[in-house]
């Protein structure tokens, strides 16, 4: 779908509002085809913005796991290596 939007349960520190928020974002800019909707569009945007945010916090707030929770700069770092190995020239 889209990579920019990360997977946000079960870290430490948890995920943040500004997190959340950033992800419904690209979410709600992927499905309307906006990057910036038209004034016309900007409250119906902000709207769905605002109700997806809300449905993906209650979403991670309720989800259990019995993994121990992953550490940002370590998956921070595994993406990097992951990147670097898809994107090498040969």
């Amino acid at each position: 779908m889209c990579r920019n939007i990360k997977t946000l349960h079960n870290f430490k520190p948890p995920a943040t509002h500004e997190e959340i928020h950033a992800s419904a974002l690209q979410f709600v800019r992927k499905l309307s085809g906006f990057a910036h909707p038209s004034k016309t569009n900007e409250p119906a945007f902000e709207r769905a913005v605002d109700e997806v945010a809300e449905a993906a916090w209650r979403l991670i707030d309720s989800l259990q796991t019995s993994s121990p929770a992953r550490d940002r700069e370590v998956e921070a770092a595994k993406a990097k290596a992951r990147a670097r190995e898809r994107f090498a020239t040969s």
